[in-house]
């Protein structure tokens, strides 16, 4: 078993060529939960991800030196949309989700983000202090609010 140390992860900027790859992690990735509602549509769950691309705002994950994900950070008025967090089931579980969300969370900024219910990134961002202020029969709205101090 490899621990989180032997995981050597960085972020990059996304080009427009990267929405192919995270598009196809997507699938993967939400694939489970999207069955569980009912909703697993394969080619709806790449559509809707390269409709809403925004290379910009996007950075790749990589894992010693291979992709390994995507996660974006969308300027809002409000504060910042975390979207598009997605990691390889093979990175899963191994404290790189932990480590990215330590690395881009800021306390002066308020982020919100929406995820699919009793999914396990609903728990990841719960450890993160990451609350739910809506939700819906699918997916649930969270917000971490900026510190105050």
């Amino acid at each position: 078993m490899t621990s989180e140390l032997d995981l050597a992860w960085r972020l990059r900027p996304a080009v427009p060529d990267d929405a192919d790859p995270i598009a196809e992690l997507r699938a993967i990735v939400l694939r489970p939960d999207l069955e569980r509602l009912g909703l697993f549509d394969p080619t709806r769950v790449r559509r809707r991800f390269k409709t809403a691309f925004l290379p910009e705002h996007t950075s790749i994950v990589e894992v010693n030196g291979a992709f390994a994900g995507s996660i974006a950070l969308r300027p809002a008025e409000n504060g910042v949309w975390l979207e598009h967090f997605y990691l390889s089931p093979t990175t899963q579980g191994r404290g790189v989700g932990t480590a990215i969300l330590h690395k881009v969370l800021t306390d002066e900024k308020v982020f919100r983000l929406n995820v699919l219910r009793d999914s396990p990134a609903q728990r990841l961002y719960e450890r993160h202090n990451f609350t739910t202020y809506a939700q819906d029969p699918t997916d649930l709205w969270m917000i971490r609010t900026a510190s105050r101090s």
